[in-house]
């Protein structure tokens, strides 16, 4: 008896040093989550890290996910009356990690009660594009754009499978929250491939018919100027952009440098900054004004023929 004893201690010390396998972020029941790319994802990150998921604090609590290195989308099918409208969207997390319930399956839920179908990205983290780099207390700006990368294959995606989904080609758009709001800058200016065409889909357009940036960042660099990649034309989609003056991350510039570019090419924009509010709110402000900002989305929307 003292020997199996002895022998189960020692099992269950063994057991207990064996690292748990990193889950993956995986969408709630019902919903299915497939991967953007048909085959190799390109310019795949070498050797990375197993992707996981766990609880982190502030905002009453939210889900990041890590180590990205396999993109997929999670589509969520409009309810009640179909709008014909759908809508991209880039969950925040400054592309270290992404926000994948704060600003992305809450917001899925906002948008298909409203008739519009979400299709949630999760994108290549780490250092998938611009970010600050804790090592340098620099910014760096990667040589290979792969979250934008993964943007705009999620967009030529959808639009291929807008029959499928049941959606118009002509009313898709992108919503993004904070790093997300990036690549929504991103998104409406870069049409060209940023990667090398894998099948027939990415003979279409990746241009969004209408974009939404809450809270951007990346956008204002040193010196107070418009990042020098983000050219503004008259070919950039129309513009919502929502931000709180008093963002402790990304500050108000961010906002109003590209609100500027946009009027400058003659670009239909709403802007809406708002005294208080701070960062990474998403739906949960209920104390500011800033917390109307899904009514005023709608409200523009509706404006501009996409609702």
């Amino acid at each position: 008896m003292r020997k199996l004893t002895i022998f189960s201690f020692l099992f269950v010390l063994l057991i207990g040093n064996v690292p748990a396998q990193a889950e993956t972020w995986q969408p709630s029941s019902g919903q299915v989550q497939v991967p953007i790319w048909p085959g190799a994802v390109p310019d795949a990150i070498s050797s990375p890290k197993a992707e996981s998921v766990g609880p982190m604090i502030g905002h009453g609590g939210w889900t990041q996910a890590t180590d990205v290195s396999l993109p997929t989308m999670t589509v969520y099918a409009a309810k009640g009356q179909n709008t014909g409208a759908a809508v991209v969207v880039f969950p925040g997390g400054g592309f270290r990690i992404l926000a994948m319930d704060l600003e992305g399956t809450e917001i899925c839920d906002w948008l298909t009660s409203r008739g519009i179908t979400c299709v949630l990205l999760k994108y290549r983290v780490p250092n998938g594009n611009h970010h600050w780099d804790e090592k340098c207390q620099c910014s760096i700006t990667p040589k290979v754009p792969r979250a934008l990368q993964d943007a705009q294959r999620t967009i030529r995606l959808v639009r291929s499978r807008a029959k499928e989904l049941d959606i118009n080609p002509g009313k898709i758009g992108v919503i993004g929250f904070s790093a997300g709001g990036y690549l929504v800058a991103q998104t409406s200016n870069v049409f060209a491939l940023t990667y090398k065409p894998v099948d027939a889909v990415d003979k279409l357009s990746s241009r969004p018919d209408f974009a939404v940036a809450l809270y951007p960042g990346h956008l204002c660099r040193s010196g107070g100027t418009l990042d020098p990649s983000i050219r503004v034309t008259e070919k950039t989609p129309p513009t919502f952009l929502l931000q709180a003056w008093d963002d402790p991350v990304d500050p108000i510039c961010n906002s109003t440098l590209y609100a500027r570019a946009l009027d400058r090419a003659g670009v239909p924009a709403e802007v809406h900054l708002f005294a208080k509010g701070g960062h990474a709110f998403g739906l949960r402000d209920k104390e500011h004004p800033v917390s109307s900002w899904p009514s005023l989305v709608e409200n523009w929307l509706k404006e501009i023929g996409m609702l």
